[in-house]
């Protein structure tokens, strides 16, 4: 079991490193799609397919995630508001690194505070985030050791998390802009993660 007290004590984490909004709510509303998962590797499928261990084919999938629901306490969700300019820009991957390390830092305070077999995911391949420009990764390559692991989380599209739905169990705004809107000075999305406490 969570308390209220160790749950404000995860938000709070969030915000802290850089959350726009964050909250917790039941792991059992967190809707899992294995059609989602499939999308990594369908055609055209995602560029950055089997090149990180925190993506398929390296991952458990939604059937490993599912294990995960049943024994978390509590999950938490973490969003992070961005101009729309900035998120299709060069910028992104900087914007990506910012949310693998707040969901990072709020998995360590929950191992901190008791929950040990935490987990947190983030978006976006972990290679293509962190080691864009080495010509491997030394977990996959069997050179070494990962070069980030303070920071560098899964990717939620492995597992078939259903980030509209997620978005919506915490009771944001699942309207995310379009590259179209990128022009628009005014124009936000959002990029988001998630904490699962476990014990």
């Amino acid at each position: 079991m969570i308390n209220k007290e160790q749950t404000h004590t995860l938000v709070r984490r969030a915000l802290r490193l850089g959350a726009t909004d964050a909250g917790a709510i039941s792991p059992a509303d967190i809707a899992v799609d294995n059609k989602l998962a499939d999308l990594c590797n369908a055609d055209p499928g995602c560029e950055h397919y089997g090149l990180a261990p925190g993506c398929p084919p390296h991952v458990s999938g939604p059937a490993g995630f599912r294990q995960w629901i049943k024994k978390s306490a509590a999950a938490i969700v973490v969003r992070i508001d961005v101009p729309t300019a900035a998120l299709f820009s060069d910028q992104r991957r900087e914007i990506m690194q910012l949310l693998h390390e707040t969901v990072a830092g709020v998995e360590s305070k929950a191992v901190e505070i008791g929950f040990v077999g935490s987990q947190a995911f983030a978006g976006g391949s972990c290679k293509q985030i962190f080691c864009h420009d080495q010509p491997d990764c030394p977990v996959l390559s069997g050179q070494g050791k990962c070069r980030h692991p303070q920071s560098a989380r899964p990717s939620m599209s492995g597992f078939g998390i259903d980030v509209a739905r997620l978005m919506q169990s915490a009771g944001w705004s699942v309207e995310k802009a379009a590259p179209e809107n990128a022009a628009d000075a005014q124009s936000m999305s959002w990029v988001a993660g998630l904490v699962l406490a476990v014990p």
